[in-house]
């Protein structure tokens, strides 16, 4: 699950190699960008936050399991 947050979000920023992107306890997936790149991912009232977080629910579902991302600032 890892694998697809890192694609999408290194597409969306601009220095890809400050992206991090770890899964920690219970599921929950840690993105870390930089703080110039942080409203790329964000995006407007939050839709590209939504969106990422859509598509690994979805994902999520198909494996049976439960994921949350949550979005930091390095």
């Amino acid at each position: 699950m890892t694998e697809l947050v890192t694609f999408m979000v290194k597409n969306l920023v601009d220095k890809k190699d400050a992206v991090e992107v770890t899964l920690a306890y219970d599921g929950v997936i840690n993105v870390k960008v930089d703080k110039d790149d942080i409203g790329k991912v964000i995006g407007k009232d939050g839709r590209i936050a939504k969106a990422i977080r859509t598509i690994v629910k979805a994902v999520a579902n198909k494996q049976q399991a439960k994921y949350s991302v949550v979005i930091l600032e390095e």
